[in-house]
C-alpha cells in the first residue's frame, strides 16, 4: 500500500473516497453513519470534511487527508488527522474517520494506516495523537494494541436507535 499525505482532491479522488466511506458504513463500519447508506446520505458531510483538509481547502486549511492506495491504484484506506482549533493544543491532532475499505479487511492495512499516520504527525511536528471511538465494536482493542490508551468514556453518549446507545471512548497516542 501506498500512503499520501494530502492528496490533490479530484473529483475521481473525492468520488473514491466517498465510496469507501459507504461501504465501509454498510459493513457496519462506526464511522458517523448506521447502514444502509447511500453515497447521497454521506456526500454533505463528505464534502465539510474534505473542505477542511488540504487536499481539498489548499495549504492553508487546518486539517490533513491521509490516504492508502492499494495496487490498484484506488483508495483502500483512509483517516483525517484533524486540528484542534486551539494554540494551547497545537501539539496534537485529532484523528478522524479511520476506515479500510471492506475489501481490504483482515490484510494488516488498518495497523498500517495508523502507522503512517504516526509517521505523517511526526512530520507536521505533532507529539500525540487523539481519536474517539464508538463502544461495543470491539474497535477499542485494536486502537490499544496500536499503542493508543484509554483516557476517558462518555456512557451512552452515542445513540444509534432508540434504546441502542453506546459509550464513547477517547483514546490517545502518545508519539
Amino acid at each position: 500500500m501506498r500512503f499520501v499525505l494530502d492528496p490533490e482532491m479530484t473529483p475521481e479522488l473525492f468520488e473514491q473516497l466517498l465510496l469507501c466511506w459507504t461501504e465501509v458504513t454498510n459493513a457496519d463500519g462506526a464511522v458517523g453513519f448506521v447502514p444502509p447508506v447511500t453515497p447521497d446520505v454521506i456526500r454533505p458531510t463528505a464534502e465539510k470534511a474534505f473542505a477542511r483538509t488540504r487536499s481539498a481547502g489548499g495549504p492553508g486549511a487546518p486539517d490533513s487527508l491521509l490516504a492508502g492506495f492499494g495496487d490498484d491504484g484506488e483508495v483502500a484506506a483512509w483517516l483525517i488527522l484533524a486540528d484542534n482549533d486551539s494554540r494551547l493544543r497545537a501539539h496534537w491532532r485529532w484523528v478522524l474517520r479511520v476506515m479500510v475499505h471492506p475489501k481490504h479487511q483482515g490484510k494488516g492495512y488498518g495497523r498500517a494506516l495508523l502507522s503512517a499516520a504516526d509517521d505523517a504527525a511526526r512530520s507536521l511536528g505533532l507529539e500525540a495523537l487523539q481519536l474517539t471511538c464508538r463502544g461495543g465494536t470491539g474497535v477499542d482493542a485494536f486502537y490499544a494494541s496500536a499503542g493508543y490508551r484509554e483516557v476517558g468514556r462518555v456512557p451512552r453518549s452515542i445513540r444509534l436507535a432508540p434504546g441502542d446507545e453506546r459509550d464513547e471512548i477517547y483514546m490517545l497516542r502518545w508519539l
